[in-house]
């Protein structure tokens, strides 16, 4: 379904009632404002990853890179979204506005590895060369069930007509280990040139989700490589879509896994090595914190461990936002004497600092601490 003639049809209907004032309207030049009404917003939501109202498009503008980075830059619909406040566990709801030409999404990652990076890209739309106010020029970190982790938000153009966007990015600020030691140290600056057409926005594919499925325990698929973003395969523009921030399968890390708990509905899991990189001996505590269903690495979390022996504390320290070539996106911790029987507590003391779309953004906020035996 083509999702401006959903939106004008729903808006419509529910706000002017006659198909012939809708016209009118039309006439006067509130179509496209009628075009970007948000979709329905599922109620009953619950405090963890849900499927939300409809399933959207998402095409592809192109991809450039530059030594160890890369950037892939693709867009949809304008969308609402909530972001999270650096200090709180609070959320702020971001709208559409009528002004708002599309939502914009840039995925930088390591060409090395495919790890999507947190870089905090910023982003400078031209014209003829010339710089033009399309709104923030510092995208929101985000998570979406089908872009995975990425950087977005709305954005306005004057018009349509050919554009590049330049993107400043790096360096990677997160302790790096094995394939990322003494790489992504520096800064890049990549640009793609894009087409913006009101059409192609338009005549991306929108689907409704059934209502009875709606909110469910459930999350829509991620977006791959010639996938057209309604699961039909028929391309994405041009050049296959980038990655989407998922960490390696757990089963395939080295080292012994304590297990996995939820908590927030966050997937929570430690794995003890003794990779001589991380620590002069003794062991390091690896723990991965993802998305449920896809596995998507949460970044900008601040984590604590607590490890107790024989009922006693005996080490309580946060840990340490980490890249490596193996285990990817971590929270780590370097041990000297862990011992079986040993317990692990991990505390979540603030929740991922991430933009969130539909369906996630009552999730990943209210966290209980969970707790291992070695």
């Amino acid at each position: 379904m083509n999702r401006r003639r959903y939106l004008r049809g729903v808006a419509g209907i529910g706000a002017v009632g006659t198909a012939g004032l809708a016209g009118c309207l039309e006439g006067l030049g509130f179509e496209e404002e009628s075009a970007w009404a948000n979709p329905p917003l599922v109620e009953d939501r619950p405090d963890a990853v849900y499927l939300p109202a409809s399933l959207e498009e998402m095409g592809m503008y192109g991809m450039d890179s530059d030594g160890d980075y890369a950037l892939g830059l693709s867009y949809t619909f304008p969308h609402r979204f909530w972001t999270v406040e650096a200090t709180s566990d609070g959320k702020q709801l971001v709208e559409v506005d009528a002004d708002d030409s599309l939502h914009l999404m840039l995925t930088v990652w390591d060409q090395e590895t495919d790890t999507v990076l947190p870089v905090d890209p910023v982003i400078e739309v031209l014209q003829d060369g010339s710089p033009v106010d399309a709104g923030s020029s510092s995208p929101w970190p985000m998570i979406s069930q089908r872009m995975g982790f990425h950087y977005g938000d709305n954005i306005r153009l004057p018009g349509e007509g050919e554009y590049t966007a330049r993107v400043r990015t790096g360096p990677v600020s997160l302790e790096r280990t094995g394939t990322f030691d003494g790489r992504l140290e520096s800064a890049a600056t990549l640009e793609v040139d894009f087409e913006y057409s009101r059409s192609a926005v338009n005549d991306l594919s929108f689907e409704t989700i059934d209502e009875d499925r709606r909110g469910s325990r459930e999350a829509l698929p991620l977006m791959s490589h010639g996938d057209d973003g309604a699961g039909n395969g028929s391309g994405d523009g041009g050049g296959g879509m980038p990655p989407m921030g998922q960490g390696p399968p757990i089963d395939d890390l080295p080292g012994e896994s304590l297990g996995t708990e939820r908590s927030g509905d966050a997937a929570i899991t430690p794995i003890r090595t003794d990779a001589d990189r991380f620590t002069d001996g003794g062991d390091y505590l690896a723990v991965c914190l993802r998305t449920p269903y896809h596995g998507i690495s949460l970044p900008l979390t601040s984590l604590s461990a607590t490890l107790e022996r024989d009922g006693s504390v005996r080490r309580e320290e946060r840990l340490t936002e980490t890249l490596d070539g193996e285990f990817g996106h971590h929270y780590g911790l370097a041990v000297d004497d862990l011992a079986a029987g040993d317990r692990l507590t991990v505390s979540v003391d603030s929740p991922p600092q991430v933009s969130r779309h539909d369906g996630y953004e009552t999730a990943f906020f209210e966290f209980d601490d969970v707790t291992y035996t070695v």
